[in-house]
């Protein structure tokens, strides 16, 4: 059996199936899981081979004591300090680890498991796998300085202050948009669950052609508003259940889903559980040119951006084609000439959070408050000759925050005047025509949404 073992974790295949099947199962936390495990196993191998090994040159085992005779792997033409396969195999289930916790126990019994496997094969010293091991793993923790873990702990939001949502624990008195067309949790299935859960809440399903927005004014008419979609999805029930005064019950159905994570709501059955207990909070909401929005906004370029990746989004897959757009706007588009708060800028990108995001840099992920009253504005300037160059180079390896041209800053309204006139805008996720003067600003009232009982 340490024969197989062995020779399956040769190249890294045992490792590359397990992120394989981790995606597989699906879920934000697996993939994230499967891709640190082998960004932190191709980072390894690259230090263990390209460095450690020529500095190491130590020669293989000759000499094994008689009790550990047993079938011996094909010995390795490379050095044996440290062990490769040890380091792989510890540097995947680390970095798996890191995302998912809970499968650091079966993860961490395989890496020890081919670990073992290299010393009773008699191709690796003792020393060679343990040294491999922690190798492994601290390159896999390594990678957390520049992909910072996202915290496991929902967004603060404030208390409400009258808390009366008119809600049953049976659903009485929710009415629940379903948009089938959010992603890919949207669903008869969904829908049929929630049912179950919440037997006595009104469900409205969009019909093709229907305009979200006025569907989703109609349906306000209980004493709370859900909604089953994405983000763009919840942007719009947003808009309509703070103009209305009514709580709003997000049900994760989208593809990212980043407002429902950020919000503790992992899926539809933390979102069953906060309706029932009546948990309320409120969050901050952000207006850009009149227009609210929950996560980020953005004009010019990013815009842009975002409706090329649209175009080729079906054909390519969502991040393939967001890489593809992001170069081409880069390679296309002309720098903004914009003044904001009274200061010229000429710039490539801009992104609008609203509340602090974290990690640095133009890939922010997550929030740890929704009611911080900021806007976390970072934004790439023009530096004149090869800027575009630059900026197309760090985009390829997602180096853009660590530009030099790189601002950023906390700040709670900005207003914006537009020297090439009426700009594209995005707000999440979603792109309209906007104005050439306009104002990004707190809206005077805060969303009341139903969160996690933790959360409250």
């Amino acid at each position: 059996m340490l024969y197989p073992l062995s020779h399956a974790a040769d190249h890294s295949k045992l490792w590359i199936g397990a992120a394989a099947l981790l995606a597989a199962r699906g879920g934000r936390e697996n993939r994230r899981a499967a891709l640190r495990g082998l960004v932190s196993v191709a980072a390894t191998s690259a230090v263990t081979n390209a460095f450690i090994k020529p500095l190491a040159s130590r020669p293989r085992p000759t000499l094994v004591p008689a009790s550990w005779m047993t079938r011996a792997a094909r010995m390795p033409l490379s050095t044996s300090f440290p062990s490769g396969h040890s380091a792989s195999a510890s540097a995947f289930a680390v970095g798996a680890a890191l995302e998912a916790p809970q499968l650091s126990g079966p993860l961490g019994l395989a890496a020890a498991a081919v670990g073992w496997s290299r010393v009773r094969t008699r191709v690796h010293y003792p020393g060679d796998v343990i040294a491999g091991l922690a190798t492994g793993a601290a390159i896999a923790y390594a990678t957390t300085r520049w992909w910072p873990l996202r915290p496991s702990e929902p967004a603060t939001v404030s208390d409400v202050r009258e808390r009366s949502p008119g809600v049953e624990t049976d659903g009485t008195g929710l009415v629940v948009m379903v948009n089938p067309s959010a992603g890919s949790r949207g669903g008869e299935d969904l829908v049929h669950d929630l049912q179950n859960e919440l037997p006595a809440a009104t469900f409205v399903a969009l019909e093709d052609g229907d305009d979200l927005v006025d569907a989703l004014d109609k349906a306000a008419t209980g004493d709370a508003l859900g909604i089953i979609g994405g983000d763009g999805s919840v942007n719009a029930a947003a808009s309509v259940a703070l103009r209305t005064g009514k709580p709003l019950a997000v049900f994760p159905g989208g593809t990212l889903n980043h407002f429902a994570r950020d919000l503790g709501l992992g899926g539809t059955d933390d979102t069953v559980d906060a309706v029932r207990t009546a948990n309320l909070g409120e969050i901050d909401v952000g207006l850009i040119d009149g227009k609210p929005f929950l996560n980020t906004a953005s004009f010019g370029s990013y815009a842009a951006l975002v409706d090329l990746r649209e175009q080729h989004e079906e054909r390519f897959g969502k991040w393939p084609a967001m890489a593809y757009a992001l170069v081409q706007t880069l390679r296309r588009a002309k720098p903004l000439d914009v003044t904001i708060n009274g200061t010229r800028h000429s710039m490539w990108l801009i992104f609008i959070g609203n509340a602090e995001y974290g990690p640095p840099g133009l890939a922010p992920s997550w929030r740890e408050h929704l009611d911080d009253g900021l806007f976390d504005v970072r934004w790439v300037e023009d530096a004149g000759a090869y800027s575009r160059v630059r900026l197309i180079a760090a985009a390829l390896v997602g180096q853009i925050g660590r530009t030099k041209t790189y601002q950023r800053a906390l700040i709670s309204s900005m207003t914006v005047v537009s020297h090439d006139g009426p700009l594209r805008m995005a707000r999440d996720g979603e792109t309209f025509d906007g104005s050439s003067s306009f104002a990004v600003e707190k809206s005077p009232t805060r969303l009341t949404v139903f969160v996690p009982p933790a959360s409250g």
